[in-house]
């Protein structure tokens, strides 16, 4: 059986932070930010708008574009580390509101690997045959858990989602390989603070980590597939930092112009990252049916994920 996606939809808050917003209240300017990450602005919800909103508005564009109803989805899987409580989850106020059947669901955290883990979740169920059309969502609110006090990553996170229909695709199609890790020895490293809730991280370690781990995840899933990096169409990674997805596109040796950048509108946007790169490539044309696509992502406690997938239904 051929697992894919069926279905697929993003959406990002309207509200526009640039780089000058930063400027009034903390040591750093648009060209150190710039330079160092590649983020000219980010999208923030506003207070009003919760996880599950955002993850709302994307899962309504996906499953409109797989062609099928809210009652067709039989689970639903959301990444994400912002719910809006600690229970219900996300996926569980999204049952109600979409308007499925009492169908089973669960938010899973691997932070910005999170996207990654469900789509392989959910590729287990599928293949089981018990599941046909699992709803896959990646949505994180990171303005209300980041420290706008702390310079080094104030100015990294953003607010979005992204949403998959996963299910039974033609042949030829879907998920060809997958590599999954953490290293729990790591989450030291990038944690949410007991106290403050807020983000705390140590760059120079996240950045090492980050940079051999994407690399070497990705090299791993496109050997598994059987493919090389001359069969690869379009490379999206976690857009966390521009010099950090540099690094991982020269270690799997693919050209610049396949790498896709989303980084600079919105930031590191957690486990919308990924969805909201695949939606910008869709919209500017330059992901089309057949392609192959590497996906790959790592994220707090350490974890991290890297999918090959042939897109089309």
């Amino acid at each position: 059986m051929n697992v894919g996606i069926k279905g697929f939809g993003a959406y990002a808050p309207s509200k526009v932070i640039d780089n000058a917003y930063f400027e009034s209240f903390l040591d750093t300017s648009d060209e150190w930010i710039s330079k160092m990450t590649g983020i000219k602005e980010r999208r923030w919800a506003a207070d009003d708008e919760d996880t599950s909103d955002m993850a709302y508005e994307a899962s309504v564009k996906a499953i409109e574009d797989a062609g099928i109803q809210a009652e067709d989805i039989d689970m639903i899987m959301v990444a994400t580390s912002t719910g809006d409580y600690p229970f219900p989850t996300v996926a569980n106020m999204l049952q109600e509101r979409l308007g499925t059947k009492k169908v089973a669901t669960m938010d899973q955290l691997a932070a910005c690997s999170g996207f990654m883990y469900a789509m392989i979740n959910a590729k287990q169920f599928i293949q089981s045959g018990d599941y046909h059309n699992i709803l896959v969502v990646g949505a994180d609110k990171l303005s209300k858990i980041t420290d706008l006090s702390d310079r080094s990553t104030a100015v990294l996170f953003g607010d979005g989602a992204g949403a998959a229909v996963i299910g039974e695709v033609s042949e030829g199609h879907g998920i060809l390989s997958y590599e999954l890790g953490s290293d729990g020895s790591g989450g030291k490293y990038l944690y949410q603070d007991q106290e403050t809730h807020k983000i705390v991280m140590n760059g120079r370690e996240v950045f090492k980590f980050a940079v051999r781990i994407m690399g070497e995840a990705s090299t791993k899933a496109v050997e598994k597939a059987g493919l090389t990096a001359d069969d690869i169409d379009m490379f999206v990674p976690h857009q966390a930092n521009i010099r950090i997805m540099e690094s991982a596109r020269l270690r799997l040796g693919i050209p610049e112009e396949k790498m896709s950048v989303s980084v600079d509108q919105f930031g590191n946007t957690s486990a919308a990252s990924i969805p909201l790169s695949i939606a910008q490539e869709l919209e500017n044309g330059k992901i089309q049916d057949g392609d192959t696509l590497v996906l790959v992502g790592f994220g707090g406690s350490l974890t991290w994920g890297a999918i090959t997938l042939k897109w089309g239904k």
